[in-house]
């Protein structure tokens, strides 16, 4: 049995969406509160398997339980279901899932507080508790069913919406994004497309859309150094330089792309970009001396020290 025992680490009065992208099968879960570190407790993914909003006065085993159902063949209503079975506390909880077939459960009981609700669609659910009015769920999913792009900024749009209608009646502290492939894996965490939270900040979906960009901008350096390796260099380059544009602020991505370039042999090339991040970082040339013993940079003493004379 679920235990029904409260205490306050776990409250968690919130608006969240968990969703399932049925053009890539992947799913997700995106929350935000007037509490601190809320993702910890209320978001719960699983590639291939489903998704988990446990909110409200939170029984955080609907979580990882919740999952554990719908990985051995559950429906989400089915594992719902049976963990709602299980729970004294159930009046107080608010729980939505989605399982890897797209199928919706939620649940808001009758004890949580006012305003609360939630709106099923096709493929995903909204649901939200203490909220300043009770037209924050239905624009939540209005925004969901008219947004476009992948599906953490879909989230991240419905998350917008529900602030836009008045959102928490508290205000706001913390927000969480977690996106998951859709397809199982023998190892789970290598299907964890997206995973972040902002623990603590004034405006916390502002922050967490900056954090996405960053987290696209180093998806391009990683993509980056993949096609390095498979020898597709101009392709590599493309990404780079991608990565550099979104993330303008992070001097360390066009330094290893000049990097890339002088391994590469094409130091005319390297060099203005070497110029450029010197200029913004100088512990960036003492990083540069270091790479050729580290097997990092194939530079000859003469090459090395033209780079260097950027500084």
């Amino acid at each position: 049995m679920i235990a029904s025992n409260f205490v306050p680490s776990k409250l968690a009065h919130t608006f969240s969406i968990v969703a399932r992208d049925r053009a890539t099968g992947q799913l997700g879960v995106a929350v935000q509160s007037h509490w601190f570190s809320v993702g910890r407790e209320v978001c719960w993914a699983e590639p291939g398997v489903g998704a988990v909003a446990t909110q409200s006065l939170v029984e955080v085993s609907y979580g990882p339980l919740g999952l554990a159902g719908m990985r051995r063949g559950l429906t989400a209503s089915q594992a719902l279901a049976e963990l709602l079975a299980a729970d004294e506390g159930r009046e107080l909880r608010q729980v939505a899932m989605v399982d890897a077939r797209g199928h919706v459960a939620v649940h808001t009981g009758r004890q949580c507080m006012a305003d609360a609700g939630h709106e099923l669609g096709a493929t995903f659910s909204v649901q939200a508790n203490i909220m300043a009015n009770p037209r924050v769920w239905p624009a939540m999913a209005n925004a969901y069913r008219v947004a476009r792009g992948e599906l953490a900024e879909r989230l991240l749009e419905a998350l917008d919406a529900a602030q836009a209608a008045g959102g928490d009646l508290r205000g706001r502290q913390s927000a969480a994004l977690l996106v998951v492939g859709g397809e199982r894996c023998v190892e789970p965490w290598s299907g964890v497309l997206v995973e972040l939270r902002v623990e603590d900040h004034p405006q916390p979906l502002v922050e967490l859309r900056r954090l996405l960009t960053l987290h696209r901008a180093y998806e391009h350096m990683n993509a980056g150094d993949d096609l390095l390796g498979q020898k597709r260099v101009e392709e590599a380059l493309i990404e780079y330089r991608c990565a550099a544009q979104m993330a303008p602020q992070i001097s360390e991505m066009p330094f290893w792309h000049a990097v890339t370039l002088a391994d590469l042999g094409r130091v005319e090339e390297a060099l203005p970009l070497f110029r450029e991040v010197f200029a913004r970082d100088p512990n960036l040339a003492t990083l540069l001396e270091r790479l050729p013993a580290a097997g990092l940079l194939r530079a000859d003493a003469p090459t090395l020290a033209r780079l260097l004379a950027c500084r």
